[in-house]
């Protein structure tokens, strides 16, 4: 038998202040109405990057991985991910994907994923953008491990999103 929790109900000072969009007036979680927003094309890239014994870059750069295709791989991934984003992330909305894009970039001690969504919508792709990064990078690790243990996933990021009603938005 699972011991009962007690639920705290939301106090004074948690109560919605300013625009915090993602809570209610009593302080509890919400999803944002996004239905009095105008459908337009939105587009995010982000990007991350797994660093890596130079033997393990090279080896996937050659395609000589024992797991078989990392790239490919990866980059299925990370558009599945995109997809699935709605599911994996509270209170984001589930959103029509009309393209998705990985670029995948092998460098001497890593590899440098690039994640390019579009969608004609309500509410923007940046999460959906680094959720695809995020996942590319983790198929990486998981099909390189063999070879590398040590890799280090790190400097995931938007680096811009366009459409909808804050503009568009370039990283510094």
């Amino acid at each position: 038998m699972m011991p009962e929790v007690d639920t705290p109900s939301p106090s004074p000072s948690r109560k919605r202040e300013g625009n915090l969009t993602h809570l209610d007036d009593a302080g509890a979680a919400r999803m944002v109405d996004v239905s009095g927003k105008l459908e337009t094309e939105r587009r995010a890239i982000a990007t991350g990057r797994i660093s890596m014994l130079r033997e393990a870059a090279a080896a996937i750069g050659a395609g000589d991985v024992p797991k078989g295709d990392v790239l490919a791989a990866a980059r299925i991934a990370g558009i599945m991910a995109a997809k699935r984003t709605g599911e994996l992330i509270p209170l984001c909305h589930p959103l029509p994907i009309t393209s998705a894009a990985i670029d995948l970039n092998v460098e001497e001690d890593g590899v440098t994923a690039t994640a390019t969504i579009t969608t004609t919508g309500r509410t923007g792709v940046e999460m959906e953008a680094m959720t695809a990064v995020s996942v590319a990078l983790l198929t990486i690790y998981d099909m390189a491990k063999a070879i590398d243990k040590s890799m280090v996933i790190g400097a995931v990021r938007l680096l811009s999103k366009t459409g909808g009603k804050s503009g568009d938005w370039t990283a510094p």
